[in-house]
């Protein structure tokens, strides 16, 4: 059923870009990449929440089984993909977190919303939960080093110098995104 929620959203995802690319005569989505957590994973979240380990437990209290990203060439792409999904009928918004206006601690920017959309089976329709995240270029690379980084030091915790480096690295990302923005509005876009 998650991989049907995934096929779901990603379709959802390509048609908005198409669409996109007609008015606009731009393709706001740079790429889409899919995961679906491994069971391994599942098992060791809901143990950590002390969650049950039953289906019925994994429906009602994880939201990450099924994820989208979506890779954006500008932040303001990631604002006119969202609302768009969003605006779309069959898709109920449960839950937003923008770390773009609110970046974590340690530097990190992306947009994330849980939602519910239904896939279509043979004889019903489900409702399902899919993670979609929305990131511009800059913002996905400076997450994706990061995290090779922080799990490249496994046990090791890094040090504070490294957390300030990382952090100012997210800023440099940050700044980088508002430039681009910023030409890319200038350009008549």
């Amino acid at each position: 059923y998650y991989k049907c929620a995934i096929m779901e959203v990603e379709t959802k995802f390509k048609v908005l870009n198409e669409n996109f690319s007609l008015g606009d005569d731009c393709n706001p989505i740079e790429s889409i990449k899919s995961r679906l957590k491994s069971p391994k994973s599942i098992m060791e979240k809901l143990i950590r929440r002390g969650y049950p380990l039953t289906v019925d437990s994994i429906e009602q209290n994880l939201f990450d089984i099924a994820g989208i990203r979506v890779i954006c060439s500008f932040t303001s792409d990631i604002y006119r993909l969202a609302d768009a999904l969003l605006s779309q009928d069959d898709v109920t918004l449960l839950q937003k977190k923008d770390y773009i206006q609110n970046p974590k601690p340690n530097g990190y920017r992306s947009l994330h919303l849980i939602i519910s959309t239904p896939i279509f089976l043979q004889s019903e329709k489900r409702m399902m939960k899919v993670e979609v995240q929305l990131r511009t270029i800059a913002m996905d690379a400076w997450a994706s080093l990061e995290h090779k980084i922080r799990y490249k030091k496994s046990n090791d915790r890094l040090s504070e110098k490294d957390c300030e480096q990382l952090s100012l690295c997210a800023a440099l990302c940050s700044q980088l995104d508002a430039k681009m923005e910023e030409i890319n509005t200038h350009c008549g876009r």
